[in-house]
């Protein structure tokens, strides 16, 4: 598939959560005066989630170019789509600058968009709305039922329980009338593509504990408040959807203790990573790197090789 931002010489980099992308990409970025960094992150998108979600500093992002950061409000639902349209702008950007983008993230369909330049299906609020309604009422199997008599292909791509994916297929079929694996095809094909990828490997056990570890420095950082305010402003379902926030946000309705909310937290960024582990191992494209204790030292040669050969080049 053709890829209409593959002006913009850019590389890839790319791990699970709390893998060190973030502070890799940053040393290296200090090193390279033609570095800009784009977030392929769907939660960083977000003003004010700045904790749980590892933004980077005020002092980092006056350091070093950084995009897709705080582009709307928690209030606002912000798609792939979306995205993808701001990535292009970014990357414009960029190369008019004459410099390159580094891409950091692990959010993996955002990152498949930035990679291979999907295309993406539109859609209609009202039709989705409906859909919606239609799970709560049926429950979410049912519709993944109906999913399966029209797209078996895109009904077995996804789990019978998954409610956004479920409506967004239905929806999209609805409104264009065309099957939604017809969307998806590049999401089960690796085609040569211009952007280097590199990423950030480690031993799942070792991983998790450095997961626990971040939960703690986030609640020791204000996470808590931070949530509290969010909850305030009405945020959007695709904001909600963010690592923590719905945790934090049911001990502050006095559902459960802050001790449960953090183990809950823990668990599931833990199940998170381990599906993100899953999505990009998938890519025999990707050039992996096992880290044992400091991505820093340990990939930083590895990123640079890649960076100089970074180009218009396809890499496979």
């Amino acid at each position: 598939m053709a890829d209409p931002m593959a002006d913009t010489a850019r590389v890839a980099l790319i791990g699970a959560t709390a893998s060190g992308k973030s502070s890799l990409a940053l040393a290296f970025a200090k090193r390279h005066v033609d570095v800009e960094i784009v977030s392929v992150d769907s939660m960083q998108v977000y003003r004010g989630m700045d904790i749980g979600t590892a933004s980077p500093s005020p002092e980092e992002r006056a350091a070093v170019p950084h995009h897709l950061i705080d582009v709307c409000e928690p209030c606002e639902e912000f798609t792939v789509g979306r995205f993808r349209d701001l990535l292009s702008e970014s990357l414009t950007d960029i190369g008019r600058h004459g410099n390159r983008a580094l891409l950091v993230g692990g959010t993996g369909l955002y990152h498949r968009c930035a990679v291979d330049g999907l295309e993406l299906a539109g859609g209609d609020d009202v039709v989705r709305a409906r859909l919606e309604d239609e799970a709560r009422e049926l429950g979410v199997e049912a519709l993944h039922e109906r999913l399966t008599s029209v797209d078996p292909v895109a009904a077995g791509r996804m789990e019978s329980t998954n409610l956004r994916r479920v409506v967004r297929a239905l929806e999209v079929i609805e409104v264009t009338g065309r099957a939604f694996s017809s969307f998806g095809d590049g999401l089960d094909r690796y085609p040569p593509t211009p952007v280097p990828q590199i990423g950030l490997r480690w031993e799942r056990a070792v991983l998790a504990e450095r997961i626990e570890a971040r939960v703690h420095t986030m609640i020791d950082a204000g996470f808590v408040d931070e949530v509290a305010a969010i909850v305030s402003a009405s945020p959007s379902r695709t904001a909600l959807q963010a690592l923590g926030y719905a945790e934090i946000a049911a001990h502050l309705r006095g559902e459960c203790s802050l001790d449960e909310a953090i183990d809950a937290t823990i668990l599931h960024t833990r199940q998170f990573a381990v599906r993100q582990e899953r999505w990009f191992r998938r890519d025999p494209r990707i050039r992996w790197v096992d880290i044992t204790a400091d991505p820093v030292l340990e990939a930083m040669d590895a990123l640079e090789e890649i960076w100089d050969h970074t180009g218009g080049t396809d890499h496979t």
